[in-house]
């Protein structure tokens, strides 16, 4: 005799011990993900010494390489099967990688390595990141199936996302304010950091953190099933929001150092504060947005907090420079909605992704969130045309006597202030009419309990 539910079952909630384990990984994670485009392009053609429309060539060059490494990945995590989980051995796998990548990225590297040594390690890397993000993203989906536990889960994941960004920006400004070295120094120190934490918090989350398997038949249809995610209009409408999302903070840190520097009149540590400060309100701002999404809906919840992202930034980076203390209040504003888009849009490709499972009998986590991660690195790989467009205007990374030229800074501010502004509107935008609403991902996640029910008792 069988039972009919009519509200989800409620999965044992995750303790904060277990959740903190989690998101331990993210430190690491997310000094790699900071440094990629904020970090090493302006490291490497201010230090290193290449031409910044070299640098900006080949990380766009990589990253596009990088995307087609994506749906491999997810597809192979769907795919396996161990005693361990199924996410989970990839982020053993990732470890060794990175730590390797940070060493050569980071720590060996010497003022005039050339562009072949920048592309080589640089592909290394995001390779390893890719595998490493894409399992973390996967195991985070299986750890708490109901709409409003996956935010929480989420909502970790990103707090500690932040806590990494902010600890390696630190490090750079400590190193020359103790007078311990250079902002070189620093860098170097940043790769040190990250390749002694990899280990430390991977392996924790190993042995605190389970990992649920969902139930599903094995991945079917190759290439077709990837193709075919992309007519799902809750997909794409993610998908887009995500490219809009993506390229508003690229440009903003590809571009923070020259912006302040140049048109502000501040120095590198002060930009650096600034951007830590941005980073903070991140921090502090995520837990609203998670408590918004399960009042409003993760839809609502995004689309109110880009709007609101939009005006902040826009306001700050109009208001005049001079005063430190001015600066930074605007810029902590600025950054309140930072963290709502991270967070809220793998959330809900999370929701999506039971959504597949219940009308295709398939698990396809992994590959879902490879196609998010293909549109995010897209997303970075347009952040840096900003780059080519100011060496065709005359820009330089480092002036020449006199300046730059009055174009080039004004084309500086343009690609600075007004176009991530509009990016952020355009992501409320395209967010209209989100089909998947919780009352549709509760009915969902009810008729997934009873399936698999039903398959357990034959």
């Amino acid at each position: 005799m069988s039972t009919t539910a009519t509200t989800p079952t409620t999965t044992p909630r995750r303790s904060n011990a277990v959740l903190a384990a989690f998101s331990g990984p993210c430190l690491p994670l997310a000094a790699f993900g900071v440094a990629l485009p904020v970090t090493l392009p302006e490291f490497y053609a201010t230090h290193v010494g290449l031409e910044l429309g070299v640098v900006a060539a080949v990380f766009m060059i990589v990253r596009l390489i990088d995307i087609t490494f994506d749906p491999f990945i997810g597809w192979g995590m769907d795919r396996t099967k161990t005693r361990f989980g199924r996410y989970r051995p990839w982020l053993v796998v990732a470890t060794p990688i990175l730590m390797l990548s940070a060493l050569m990225m980071f720590v060996v590297v010497q003022p005039g390595a050339g562009a072949v040594y920048l592309f080589a390690w640089l592909l290394v890397l995001y390779l390893g990141f890719s595998i490493g993000t894409l399992g973390q993203l996967g195991w985070a989906s299986v750890l708490a199936p109901q709409y409003d536990e996956r935010s929480r889960v989420f909502g970790w994941w990103q707090v500690f996302n932040i806590i990494g960004v902010i600890l390696i920006l630190i490090l750079p400004t400590v190193v020359i304010q103790l007078k311990i070295g250079t902002y070189a120094d620093g860098v170097r120190i940043m790769g040190w950091a990250i390749l002694i934490a990899l280990p430390l918090t991977i392996g924790l989350a190993m042995v605190v953190v389970p990992e649920p398997v969902n139930a599903g038949a094995a991945p079917h249809g190759g290439p077709r099933a990837y193709l075919d995610l992309f007519k799902r209009p809750a997909v794409r409408k993610l998908l887009f929001a995500d490219v809009l999302l993506g390229v508003a903070p690229g440009i903003t840190g590809s571009l923070l150092f020259f912006f302040f520097g140049q048109i502000k009149g501040y120095g590198h540590t002060e930009a650096s504060l600034f951007m830590l400060l941005y980073f903070v309100a991140g921090l502090v701002g995520a837990p609203f947005w998670a408590w918004l999404a399960t009042r409003i809906g993760k839809d609502r919840a995004l689309a109110v907090a880009s709007l609101v992202f939009a005006v902040f930034y826009v306001g700050a980076t109009l208001v005049p420079g001079g005063s430190f203390t001015l600066t930074a209040v605007v810029m902590f504003i600025a950054g309140l909605p930072y963290a709502a888009g991270l967070f809220l849009l793998r959330a809900m490709m999370a929701d999506v992704g039971d959504e597949v499972r219940l009308e295709t009998g398939v698990d396809r986590t992994g590959l879902m969130f490879s196609i998010l991660s293909a549109t995010t690195k897209i997303g970075h790989v347009v952040a840096l045309i900003p780059y080519l467009v100011l060496q065709v205007v005359g820009f330089k990374a480092v002036p020449p006597v006199g300046g730059n030229s009055a174009m080039s800074l004004l084309t500086l501010q343009i690609l600075f202030i007004l176009l991530p502004g509009l990016l952020l509107a355009g992501a409320a935008w395209v967010l209209r009419a989100y089909p998947l609403t919780p009352e549709r991902h509760d009915a969902i996640r009810l008729a997934l309990e009873v399936r698999d029910r039903e398959s357990a008792a034959t």
